[in-house]
């Protein structure tokens, strides 16, 4: 007698059965609980539950997982997977990011940035830029010191210096060493503010506008003190620092003085 099902054969429970498919919910998607006989259309879920609601606005939370059916058929109902994240078209400093833009080999010329916090923010904001372009960023101790880095780097054709500097205004110690430098292939330019930490826009730190801060107060310990920080070591202030370098997203966070400067300086050393 031969048998209709071969029961020597792995699953042979299982034919004919219909399959259980995992399923990801949506807003609208009409299922049923068979236990309960409820019937609804998913309207949300949170907490690990979904909520459905049928014909009559009534309103029930089930767990998801197996034991529902959709259009006739078990479904085991999952949270849909957040879509992924869109790349980014843009850098921090506004420019468009193309496709498949290796990062070039480092060319000649360099920018120098004075202040360890102004390289931090330069990184930050055109770090992605420089990187693509070949331009090495280096940082400045201090004004003083530029005369003799300008004589070592040896500027000329192909070979370009660009320096930022901190407070240049007229009548500067900063603007008197500046103008001792004489090289078409040296761009000396900087912002106006008393530290760079005033080039992020006050809002960003929950301040209508950076405070006056009195002679005889150190000015980072002042606006420390304004932003209800502790100021009494180096490792305060650098705390300081990380919570203003922290709340800059990108060139929109900024005064329009600074980008405009960077900007000079890198069409500067990537035009010859």
């Amino acid at each position: 007698m031969r048998y209709e099902k071969d029961v020597l054969r792995p699953g042979w429970q299982r034919a004919g059965k219909p399959v259980t498919v995992e399923t990801p919910v949506s807003v609208g998607m009409v299922v049923e609980d068979p236990s309960s006989g409820f019937c609804g259309a998913v309207v949300r879920w949170e907490n690990g539950l979904v909520v459905l609601e049928d014909r009559t606005g009534a309103r029930r939370s089930f767990p998801f997982g197996p034991g529902f059916w959709l259009d006739g058929k078990p479904v085991s109902l999952v949270q849909p997977r957040p879509a992924p994240r869109a790349a980014p078209t843009h850098t921090a400093s506004g420019s468009r990011i193309g496709a498949g833009q290796p990062a070039r080999v480092a060319a000649a010329s360099r920018i120098y940035v004075e202040g360890r916090h102004d390289a931090e923010l330069v990184e930050k904001i055109w770090g992605d830029d420089l990187r693509h372009v070949g331009v090495v960023v280096e940082y400045l101790g201090g004004i003083d010191d530029l005369p003799a880095i300008v004589a070592e780097f040896g500027p000329g054709p192909g070979r370009r210096l660009g320096v930022l500097v901190d407070h240049l205004v007229a009548g500067s110690k900063e603007t008197r060493i500046v103008t001792g430098l004489d090289s078409d292939h040296v761009l000396v330019t900087g912002h106006p503010f008393i530290d760079i930490w005033q080039a992020v826009k006050p809002e960003r730190v929950g301040l209508e506008r950076w405070p006056e801060i009195p002679r005889g107060t150190d000015w980072k310990h002042g606006i420390s003190a304004a932003l209800g920080r502790p100021a009494r070591s180096q490792a305060d202030i650098a705390g300081t620092w990380r919570l203003i370098l922290g709340r800059v997203r990108d060139w929109h966070d900024l005064d329009p003085a600074l980008p405009r400067e960077l900007e000079r300086l890198i069409d500067f050393v990537t035009g010859g």
